[in-house]
């Protein structure tokens, strides 16, 4: 039974130990700073151990302690404290998979896992993660590529304020992919973009959506497709409306340049919800069978229970984001993937995350 250390119990946290729990296959230790966050993380059942740990992530002692005896490190922990866990994990000879969108945490991981005995993934979850593995299955279909658009969103069921929009990821890193630079490709060559530009509307079952440029949704892509694709870029869905909100605090108030305040703001004034549904678009044009054509994929995961975690109700983002990182720890152990060096969300075929048992959520 494969030992696995998992950091952080929040929101995510939460839903992926009770996936991984209720297989029984894995033995998991679930550590927060926070005592009270792992009052919510579930039990474990028979013959599936768990354990709970109060553990401060920047207490190097501990943490290289916490990972003594430990298989794989999984890590559900706000994107600025992923880089030091993933040098704990170095340290430590101890495989490696978070949920980062950050691209500058990416890359520096990227040069940590260069040589490495054992496996570096970042970016699982949904976008990153999913998506990038759905979007390169979808493009092996084409002899050659023109456009690849990718679009995901976690939106309320009922939204009911002036954002039009409900908490349900992590504050940090939704500013963050409000904030930072966004990685594209144009006209073949790679570029950045500015964050909540690129403005655009389309409607999928009757509903109408917007989307805009965000940072990180792209994984590594634009290395993987690059010298192959004309366009290739990734957008956050919302509903009308919520772009030129963000676009008021972020620049005309300059809460941009104040992420604390801009932080304390949304989580006093925006509820969380666990009414929702992500929705993940992507549509690809390029040549097959010497024709011009058009592939689009479109599908939507809604809020519900896991198995393992009881009668607990999960929203859509747990369960997207949880499902994808759980389905790429499962596959690696399950021999699916690479087992050393660093690991791309597009290592693995679409048909084996489908298949899993944690893929089958977005099946």
């Amino acid at each position: 039974m494969k030992k696995i250390l998992l950091l952080g119990g929040g929101k995510i946290g939460e839903c992926i130990a009770a996936m991984l729990s209720g297989t029984g296959d894995y033995s998991l230790v679930v550590a927060d700073r926070n005592p009270d966050m792992l009052k919510l993380v579930p039990d474990g059942g028979a013959g599936a151990p768990l354990e709970k740990r109060v553990l401060d992530v920047t207490d190097r002692a501990g943490l290289d302690y916490a990972l003594a005896g430990v298989d794989t490190l999984i890590s559900a922990c706000p994107f600025d404290l992923n880089l030091g866990i993933a040098q704990a994990a170095a340290r430590a000879g101890v495989h490696y998979f978070d949920l980062t969108e950050d691209v500058a945490t990416t890359r520096a991981i990227r040069e940590l896992a260069a040589g490495a005995g054992t496996a570096f993934m970042p970016q699982c979850g949904i976008a990153p993660g999913y998506i990038s593995t759905l979007a390169h299955d979808l493009a092996k279909r084409f002899e050659t590529l023109e456009h690849i658009q990718m679009r995901v969103g976690a939106l309320p069921l009922y939204p009911t304020n002036a954002f039009k929009y409900n908490l349900t990821w992590s504050t940090d890193g939704l500013i963050n992919e409000y904030c930072n630079p966004c990685e594209v490709i144009h006209e073949g060559a790679p570029r950045e973009v500015l964050p909540l530009g690129g403005l655009e509307e389309f409607s999928l079952d009757g509903v109408t959506y917007e989307a805009f440029n965000t940072s990180g949704g792209l994984g590594t892509l634009c290395d993987t497709l690059a010298g192959r694709v004309d366009f290739l870029d990734y957008k956050t869905v919302r509903y009308p409306g919520h772009c030129a909100a963000m676009r008021m605090l972020l620049r005309d108030l300059r809460l941009a340049e104040r992420r604390d305040l801009l932080k304390d703001v949304l989580e006093t004034a925006v509820p969380i919800t666990k009414q929702d549904v992500v929705l993940a678009f992507v549509t690809i044009s390029g040549m097959q069978g010497g024709r011009l054509t058009q592939e689009s994929h479109a599908q939507k995961i809604y809020s519900g229970q896991v198995e393992g975690g009881g009668e607990t109700h999960f929203s859509a983002i747990q369960i997207s984001t949880a499902a994808g990182a759980c389905a790429m720890v499962d596959l690696f152990h399950g021999g699916k993937l690479p087992q050393q060096g660093f690991l791309r969300q597009e290592d693995a075929t679409l048909s084996d995350f489908l298949a899993n048992r944690f893929g089958r959520y977005y099946a």
